[in-house]
């Protein structure tokens, strides 16, 4: 999805005056299956990308990374733009001053990735990317002008964030992210206990591996969508259950706090079809509050890019006029 236009928002960095200071900033997305770089204008325009794979081990994923930003940073030298900083955006818990607090998908926990970062510029951040989606929708997308509203990232995981006056909320230790790992415990008729996980059951890895009891070579939640497509019954039902489970979710975040809207990214949550439509009519059936039963759902605008994109408005953020 294409990015939205970009008018002044409160929350989006100070542009300086005059074109003398075409400042940048390299912004990094570490994701589970990919690694994606690029230069980010102060607009929040992505002028130059690169890309690869997320290898399977993680020092060698730290390789990649910083062979990815010195890649960048030459390209930024050629075009005579001068490096605000660097931001990265991991799929781990991050405490509010950097510090990787988890190694479920990437084991850097303990590494000094922002020192590693800062030799190559000043000023390095490390953020974790559902924060860093979050705040590229509030500073260049959906979320501009808008308070509070909810950040909903549908990929490999399931995660979310809460945005209050432009600002993703952290929480005290940085842990106010985790919406589908936890389970919910009920009890059957017999008084048996049932633990749900909506993320083992709605994401994309989740339904990846509901529907390999159908087919068993499945790799992709895109083979799902084209089995469906075809006609498949299974490939159908395990798109379906697993929208209305993701809009029950969404259902039970708008009761609790009541945004201004919910906007919703990541592959699996920006794919149209099926899992969308489902996930909208779950979430308006079961918001309680008439008022809110019309709030807004809505795909993020920054789509792919949202990961380096938010990185790199943190940069900003933090250097005030970028340069």
């Amino acid at each position: 999805m294409a990015a939205a236009p970009s008018p002044r928002h409160s929350s989006a960095p100070d542009r300086p005056a005059g074109p003398e200071h075409p400042c940048v900033a390299l912004g990094i997305d570490v994701g589970g299956t990919k690694v994606a770089a690029g230069l980010v204008d102060l607009q929040g325009t992505v002028l130059l990308r690169r890309s690869a794979p997320t290898a399977a081990d993680s020092l060698a994923v730290l390789d990649l990374v910083l062979t990815l930003a010195d890649s960048l940073l030459d390209s930024a030298r050629s075009l005579h733009r001068p490096v605000a900083g660097t931001g990265l955006s991991l799929c781990e818990l991050v405490t509010p001053d950097g510090q990787i607090a988890s190694d479920d998908t990437i084991a850097w926990r303990g590494l000094p990735i922002q020192t590693l970062l800062a030799e190559r510029t000043a000023l390095a951040v490390v953020e974790a990317d559902i924060r860093a989606h979050a705040l590229a929708e509030a500073c260049y997308g959906a979320g501009r002008d808008l308070t509070p509203f909810l950040y909903v990232n549908v990929g490999t995981g399931i995660s979310s964030c809460l945005v209050l006056n432009g600002q993703p909320y952290t929480g005290v230790h940085g842990n106010a992210l985790v919406l589908a790992t936890m389970p919910i415990t009920v009890f059957d008729e017999q008084e048996r206990k049932v633990e749900f996980a909506l993320e083992a059951f709605a994401s994309g890895a989740g339904m990846t591996q509901r529907y390999r009891r159908h087919r068993a070579d499945i790799t992709r939640v895109e083979e799902i969508v084209a089995d469906a497509a075809q006609g498949d019954p299974h490939a159908t039902q395990i798109l379906c259950s697993g929208g209305e489970a993701l809009g029950s979710a969404l259902a039970w975040l708008v009761n609790v706090l009541d945004p201004a809207a919910v906007i919703v990214g990541g592959g699996v949550g920006l794919a149209a079809g099926l899992y969308w439509t489902q996930a909208l009519a779950t979430a308006r059936a079961h918001i309680y509050a008439d008022a809110s039963r019309q709030v807004p759902i809505v795909p993020a605008a920054t789509g792919g890019d949202a990961g380096l994109i938010g990185a790199a408005a943190r940069i900003f953020q933090k250097s005030q006029h970028g340069c």
